[in-house]
């Protein structure tokens, strides 16, 4: 079985069977004619669990052979114009290469005796990434597996540095026990779910999160923030941190982010931003503006797999003092004991809350050598300039109610044939007296679309009431899809409230 190592012995082996899985891979990328097959996980399931992993087929191209058929043919393809579903980018090529390599040589980032040179790229990333943010001088981070795990790292540094606070200024020494339960954190209504699971898993409990609702345009209403905030103090209890959105997953709306940072500073509270989504503008030669007062956050999210067109997975967590990333820091005698820190090792586990850490940064790095920031924000900068016309699209369509005009690239929509003066709910109160019927025909739509594997939109609740979404990541989307997609959604939707009219009578 020695064969199957990557070694000196092998090299010529793994040149060829990389290839032949590069040939397989690009010549599906080159002939999909839809996101996927439409395949049920019914029909799908007794295929990969009938196989025999306990007889290896031995034959790569065999191997291969049998990859096309459990999950080549099926999955999900992200780069085709009518996937309009999740926070999935296309991919660049720069990065894909980086990827190969990256797993080849299987750097470990957790000490530098296991990732010479790939430490100083990760790091010298980092620093790229928190001058584009204006974080200052003093400002460092670390590599993550995505935008949960990086909330959860800025709140486990918000927890710890509050904690510091309120036991430093303590007259009698008060244990850290005692302080969590009085604990808050404040987040929009509309921020993501990672920010409520983050505060479960660092002991505060979901109710320590404070949900804050939003305006009209779906961000933070911030004369409430300011209320919380006064009330919190008021019953003796300590601000934390406030959360705030460059980029809600559902709406791509990005809070105030300039008032937000007043009143965290006016209670000396920590603020992390959450830009996971919108950090893509930190490269767009365009649209920088719109997260004017990030630069002001204590800690910031990004996630390179969103809007910088990077394979999953490449995120980051920010922070303005890179003394605070000690909170995580933990030494251990095996791997990176205190005599490295005073000898100015570089070990990025003292700063990570993971210890085996794949060499991700070097996707980002291959594509910023190869195209350049403003080459990936001119990317970002279409998709934007695409959602402002697919909301116009969906404005006009009456077929169609759109919730708020995009910040950035995400269109939240629904079906409603309230708006129509004809049709199986025609009438002035249809909307108001069948909004369950409607609310079913929309899933339904959704449901219906992906099961015929013409197209891929994602869903979600507003106020209550199913709603449909496109999230625009893809510059090879035109109007012209997103017209084509609105037309299958609106047929299907027809068809539901057709049959379900047919059998209530």
């Amino acid at each position: 079985m020695r064969q199957h190592l990557l070694n000196e012995t092998t090299a010529d082996l793994y040149r060829r069977s990389v290839t032949e899985g590069v040939a397989r891979v690009a010549a599906k990328i080159a002939t999909t004619e839809r996101p996927h097959t439409g395949i049920s996980v019914d029909e799908l399931a007794p295929v990969i669990n009938g196989i025999d992993l306990d007889t290896p087929l031995e034959d790569p191209a065999l191997v291969l052979d049998e990859l096309e058929e459990v999950y080549l043919r099926d999955a999900v393809y992200f780069h085709h114009p009518r996937y309009l579903g999740h926070l999935n980018c296309p991919v660049v090529i720069p990065a894909v290469l980086g990827e190969a390599v990256l797993s080849a040589v299987n750097s470990s980032l957790d000490t530098w005796d296991q990732s010479i040179g790939a430490t100083l790229i990760e790091r010298r990333l980092i620093d790229w990434t928190a001058q584009r943010i204006g974080l200052g001088p003093d400002a460092d981070g670390v590599f993550t597996s995505g935008g949960s795990q990086s909330n959860f790292h800025a709140l486990f540094l918000a927890r710890d540095e509050a904690c510091r606070k309120v036991m430093q200024n303590c007259a009698a020494v008060l244990p850290k026990s005692q302080v969590l339960p009085k604990l808050r954190v404040f987040t929009s209504e509309c921020s993501h779910f990672s920010v409520q699971k983050s505060a479960a898993m660092l002991g505060l409990g979901y109710e320590a999160v404070i949900s804050v609702p939003c305006d009209s345009n779906r961000r933070m209403d911030t004369s409430l923030l300011a209320l919380e905030l006064e009330n919190c103090v008021r019953e003796g209890l300590v601000p934390m941190a406030v959360v705030a959105t460059a980029g809600t997953t559902d709406f791509g709306s990005i809070d105030p982010l300039q008032e937000i940072a007043d009143l965290a500073a006016e209670h000396s509270t920590w603020m992390h931003v959450d830009a996971a989504y919108g950090c893509g503008l930190l490269a767009s030669p365009t649209r920088r503006h719109l997260l004017d007062g990030i630069e002001r956050a204590d800690s910031v999210t990004v996630d390179y797999h969103k809007s910088f067109f990077q394979p999953v997975s490449s995120s980051a967590v920010l922070v303005r003092d890179r003394d605070t990333l000690k909170h995580a820091t933990y030494h251990a005698d095996y791997l990176n004991p205190r005599r490295m820190a005073e000898e100015k090792i570089p070990n990025q586990v003292d700063k990570s809350i993971q210890t085996t850490r794949r060499f991700d940064a070097l996707k980002l790095w291959m594509t910023l050598r190869v195209m350049g920031a403003d080459g990936l924000g001119s990317l970002f900068d279409e998709v934007i300039d695409l959602a402002a016309e697919g909301w116009k699209l969906i404005a006009a369509d009456p077929r169609f109610q759109v919730v708020v005009e995009p910040q950035i690239s995400t269109l939240v929509f629904r079906y409603s044939p309230s708006y129509r003066r004809e049709g199986p709910l025609a009438g002035p109160d249809a909307g108001e007296h069948r909004a369950d019927l409607v609310d079913e025909a929309n899933l339904y739509a959704r449901k219906a679309l992906f099961a015929s594997g013409e197209a891929v939109v994602a869903g979600t609740k507003v106020d209550g009431h199913q709603y449909l979404k496109f999230t625009l990541l893809n510059p090879q989307t035109t109007t012209s899809d997103i017209a084509a997609v609105l037309d299958l959604l609106a047929a299907h939707a027809e068809q539901y409230l057709g049959e379900s009219l047919v059998h209530a009578s």
